[in-house]
C-alpha cells in the first residue's frame, strides 16, 4: 500500500449470519472508491468462520486492505452487562470500544453492513466535524413516529427528538472522545442505566448529546415512509430494522441492493434466504416492529415530562401546528385555484409497474387468504384503538339502511380527506348485516400497492385491496375480479375524486371511473359524504382531531331507457349533487371553489 496517500479508517462489526449483507456492502463501496485514497477496513466480529473471512479478503484491492478482528477476549471482561434484545446481537456494542482500541486514530469511520454506497465513502469521512465527538445523521425512523419521537426526549433526554441521530453510519471524532473519556462514562452509565429499546445507539445521544456535527440525511437514507428521497441526492442507503430486501418486497430503493448483490459470489445465498422466507417470519418482523413501539411508550411513560415550558419555541410553526400539514393546506389552495383537484396534495411512494404475478385480486391462493385473514384482523384491532385514543371520531352515521336495502352488489364512493376515512366506512359497513356475510374491497394506487413500506403497505396489499396497474394485463384481471365479486354480492369501496385532500371539506368533481364499473356491472353506486367539525383534543399535528359526521344516502341505479355511456353521465351527477346538497346543508353555505373547472 501507498503510505504517501490519505488513510481513510473504516470500521464494520458483523457475525457470521451477516457475513452476506457485509459482502454486498463492501462491494459498493469497493466500486465508488477513489485511487487518492487508502481505505483500511477493519471487521470487528466474534464468531466469523475463515471461510467467510476468505471470502470477504477477495475485496482487497491495491489500496483496500481487509483486516478481521476478534474481539471475543474484550468483550469476555463485561458481556454480562451488554443487554441486547431481538435480532440484535453484542457486536452492536463494537464501535463504543473504538476510541481506546485503536489509539493511532484520531478520526474513523463505523458503518452498519446493511448498507449500499452510492458515492466514495471517502467522502463522508473528509467532512469536518471539529472538536465535536462525532458526526450523525437524524435518525429518520425516529423523525417518522410520534411514540419514538416522545421516548428519544423524555427517556434518552435529547434536546429534541430532531437531534437524535442513527448510530449506524457514524463519524467518530477518537481523540475528542478519548479526551473526554467516553468509554468510562459509558461503562458507568451501562451500569446505571438500562437502555433498552436502542440500546448503545441510545446511549451515544445521551453521552454525545450537544457535540454532535449533524450532518446532511443522503448520508444515511433509510427505506422509511415519507423520506423517499431522487436518485441524485441518494449517497449512501442504510436497509435498518426490517426493512430488508432479502426478506420482503416492496422496500424502497430495494433495486439498488440487487443491482449490487448480483456483482456477488453470495447472490445466490441472498435470493435462497429470501425465497424461504417464510410469512410466519414476515408476521413475527411486523410483531417486533410494534413490540419497539410498545416498549418505546412504555418507558417514555415512566419517565416525568418537564418539556411544556419549551413546547411552544420549539413547535414548527407559532400556532404550534406542524410546518408538513401546513404546507399541505398550502399546496391544497394552490391545487384547487388551478383547478386540479385529481391531483393528490401529498407525495405518494414512487410507482412500481405491478404484473399480474405480483397481485391474487380474489385471494385465491392459501398464502394469500391468510394474510388476508391476518391483515383484515390487525386493521380491524387498529382501527378500534384509533377509536378508543381519540384518534379517529364518528360522531354521528345516518342512512345505514341504505345499505341494507341493496340486493345486489354494490358500488360505495366517499369523499376522501385523511387516511381513516377508509377505516370508518369499513367499519360501518361491518356492523351492517351485509357486513356479516359480504366483503367491502377497496380500488387502491398501484404505488400503495407496490411500494408502501411498513404496516400500512402490509394492509394495503393485504385487506382485500384492489389495486389499479399501468400494466394493461393486470388491469384485466383487475376488471375480471371486479365482476366477479360483483356477481357474489359483495362491495367496493372506490373514490371517485381520486386524490386525497387533508381535511379538505368540499366534495371535489368526479371522475368517471365508479360509475362506468357500476353501470358495465348492473350495480348501484351508494353515496357516502362525511362531513366533519373539530373536536377539542389537539391531535400530534397540532390541529384538532375533526368529528366525522357519515352520510349514507339512497343507492342510485341505472335508468334501463338511458345507454350506458349517458347513464355513467347521469349517475356521476346525481352522486355529485347528494353531496353537494349534505355539504351546503351542514356547512350552511353554497359550495363554490377558488376556481373555474376547467379553465
Amino acid at each position: 500500500m501507498n503510505n504517501n496517500k490519505k488513510v481513510i479508517p473504516i470500521f464494520f462489526a458483523v457475525d457470521d449470519y451477516y457475513i452476506q449483507f457485509l459482502a454486498v456492502g463492501l462491494q459498493s463501496l469497493v466500486e465508488h472508491s477513489s485511487k487518492e485514497y487508502e481505505y483500511l477496513i477493519k471487521i470487528l466480529h466474534t464468531n466469523v468462520s475463515e471461510k467467510s473471512k476468505k471470502r470477504i479478503k477477495k475485496y482487497e484491492k491495491e489500496n483496500i486492505n481487509i483486516e478481521f478482528v476478534d474481539l471475543n477476549y474484550y468483550v469476555e471482561k463485561i458481556k454480562d452487562q451488554l443487554y441486547t434484545r431481538d435480532y440484535y446481537t453484542k457486536t452492536t456494542y463494537f464501535r463504543l470500544f473504538l476510541p481506546e482500541l485503536y489509539p493511532q486514530y484520531d478520526k474513523v469511520l463505523y458503518l452498519d453492513s446493511d448498507i449500499i454506497i452510492l458515492e466514495d465513502i471517502a467522502n463522508l469521512y473528509n467532512i469536518d466535524i471539529g472538536s465535536n465527538l462525532v458526526g450523525g445523521i437524524p435518525d429518520d425512523i425516529i423523525q417518522n413516529g410520534k411514540e419514538l419521537q416522545e421516548y428519544a426526549e423524555k427517556v434518552v433526554g435529547v434536546s429534541t427528538y430532531k437531534k437524535y441521530f442513527n448510530a449506524g453510519i457514524l463519524l467518530m471524532n477518537l481523540d475528542e472522545l478519548r479526551k473526554y473519556k467516553f468509554q468510562e462514562k459509558f461503562l458507568y452509565l451501562l451500569g446505571t442505566t438500562k437502555f433498552s429499546v436502542a440500546q448503545d445507539q441510545d446511549y451515544l445521544n445521551r453521552i454525545c448529546k450537544g457535540r454532535v456535527k449533524y450532518i446532511d440525511n443522503s448520508w444515511d437514507v433509510m427505506p422509511a415512509p415519507g423520506r423517499n428521497k431522487k436518485d441524485e441526492e441518494l449517497k449512501l442507503l442504510h436497509f435498518n430494522l426490517t426493512y430488508k430486501p432479502w426478506h420482503i418486497d416492496n422496500v424502497p430503493y430495494k433495486e439498488y441492493f440487487w443491482e449490487y448483490a448480483k456483482k456477488t459470489e453470495f447472490y445466490d445465498e441472498i435470493r435462497e434466504i429470501k425465497e424461504n422466507y417464510t410469512e410466519a417470519q414476515k408476521l413475527i418482523d411486523m410483531e417486533t416492529e410494534k413490540n419497539l413501539i410498545r416498549l418505546a411508550v412504555k418507558e417514555a411513560e415512566c419517565v416525568g415530562d418537564d418539556r411544556q415550558d419549551r413546547k411552544i419555541t420549539e413547535k414548527d410553526s407559532p400556532e404550534g401546528k406542524s410546518k408538513e400539514r401546513l404546507e399541505i393546506l398550502k399546496k391544497i389552495e394552490k391545487l384547487e385555484l388551478e383547478g386540479k383537484f385529481d391531483v393528490d396534495a401529498e407525495n405518494d411512494p414512487p410507482t412500481i409497474i405491478l404484473t399480474p404475478d405480483k397481485v391474487d385480486y380474489l385471494k385465491e391462493k392459501a398464502t394469500s387468504k391468510i394474510k388476508a385473514k391476518v391483515a383484515n384482523t390487525v386493521a380491524q384491532n387498529f382501527a378500534n384503538e384509533l377509536l378508543r385514543k381519540n384518534k379517529l371520531i364518528i360522531k354521528e352515521v345516518k342512512g345505514i339502511e341504505n345499505i341494507e336495502k341493496v340486493k345486489t352488489g354494490g358500488i360505495i364512493t366517499c369523499n376522501h380527506f385523511n387516511p381513516f376515512d377508509a377505516f370508518t366506512v369499513e367499519m360501518i359497513f361491518n356492523k351492517t348485516e351485509k357486513g356479516k356475510n359480504k366483503k367491502l374491497y377497496k380500488i387502491i394506487r398501484e404505488g400503495n400497492y407496490t411500494n408502501f413500506p411498513g404496516f400500512y403497505g402490509f394492509l394495503f396489499r393485504n385487506c382485500y385491496t384492489l389495486p389499479l396497474s399501468s400494466n394493461t394485463k393486470t388491469m384485466q384481471n383487475l376488471l375480471k375480479a371486479i365482476k366477479q365479486i360483483l356477481e357474489n354480492k359483495d362491495f367496493i369501496l372506490i373514490y371517485p375524486e381520486q386524490s386525497m385532500w387533508w381535511n379538505y371539506k368540499k366534495p371535489k368533481p368526479l371522475k368517471d371511473g365508479a360509475f362506468k364499473i357500476a353501470v358495465k356491472n348492473d350495480v348501484p353506486i351508494i353515496p357516502i359524504f362525511i362531513t366533519m367539525e373539530e373536536s377539542n383534543i389537539i391531535g400530534e399535528d397540532g390541529f384538532p382531531i375533526m368529528e366525522y359526521h357519515v352520510n349514507i344516502e339512497e343507492p342510485i341505479y341505472k335508468n334501463k331507457k338511458l345507454t350506458d355511456k349517458e347513464n355513467i353521465q347521469e349517475m356521476r351527477n346525481k352522486n355529485f349533487d347528494i353531496w353537494k346538497n349534505i355539504y351546503e346543508k351542514f356547512y350552511e353555505t353554497p359550495l363554490k371553489y377558488t376556481t373555474v373547472i376547467g379553465k
